[in-house]
């Protein structure tokens, strides 16, 4: 038996409502016809070997940088994950849930990439969540506000003062100029990465390499830092 007392949440309402993916739907039919029609080998090997990608992306959920656009990425050359402010939490065991820590694991023991980016962006709103967060505007989120909160540390942490030396900058600083708090929270992160046993043992071995990368939304600029706590400099 159907109940009709709720059909505002039926699909077909949102249908009338909702924006279209329609295009979306060309889009995959498009990627069908270069990739399995057009030139299927490339494909046909993923399936019958499986992937072996190089690279793991640790990348921002926002929808303007996609790191396969991004960086014009084949399929299986990218092994990605995606979080709100492209975090990478310390290592810390244990029994809840690990979404980034599960992709990290899998991606540097049982793929064997040879590089791991952190990939951060300008007007970031889980960075901007962040900085809210600290200074007592904690958003009305049940998930957003405790995640962002492991990057203010690390913000403040990788944030040089005038004489070159590393020390904490006040909030509203921070504030003034978010683009200085998604770079520091890279860092942040690569300094997390190096918190986990089986990526520091390869790092150490000379068969993993970690790698910091900032995006421009304004002006399409990249910066970047390809040793863990040095300054993201611009590469583009």
């Amino acid at each position: 038996m159907i109940d009709d007392s709720h059909t505002g949440d039926t699909p077909s309402a949102c249908a009338a409502e909702c924006r279209d993916v329609d295009h979306l739907l060309e889009g995959v039919r498009r990627f069908k016809a270069r990739f399995y029609d057009e030139a299927p080998a490339l494909m046909q090997g993923l399936v019958e070997k499986g992937q072996k990608p190089a690279v793991l992306m640790i990348s921002c959920s926002d929808s303007r940088v996609d790191p396969a656009l991004l960086t014009g990425a084949l399929p299986g050359e990218l092994f990605v994950v995606r979080n709100v402010a492209n975090l990478v939490p310390a290592y810390a065991p244990d029994d809840g849930l690990h979404g980034t820590g599960a992709a990290l694991e899998y991606a540097v023991r049982d793929l064997g990439v040879d590089h791991i980016v952190v990939l951060g962006h300008a007007h970031c709103g889980g960075i901007k969540a962040m900085l809210a967060t600290a200074g007592g505007e904690r958003p009305p989120r049940e998930f957003v506000g405790p995640w962002v909160e492991m990057a203010l540390a690390a913000s403040r942490l990788h944030l040089p003062a005038e004489d070159g030396e590393q020390r904490e900058m006040p909030l509203d600083h921070l504030k003034a100029v978010p683009f200085l708090a998604e770079r520091a929270s890279i860092l942040g992160s690569l300094d997390n990465l190096m918190t986990y046993p089986w990526v520091r043992e390869r790092v150490e071995a000379g068969s993993l390499s970690l790698h910091g990368w900032w995006f421009d939304l304004e002006s399409g600029d990249l910066w970047v830092t390809d040793a863990p706590g040095t300054p993201l400099m611009p590469a583009t």
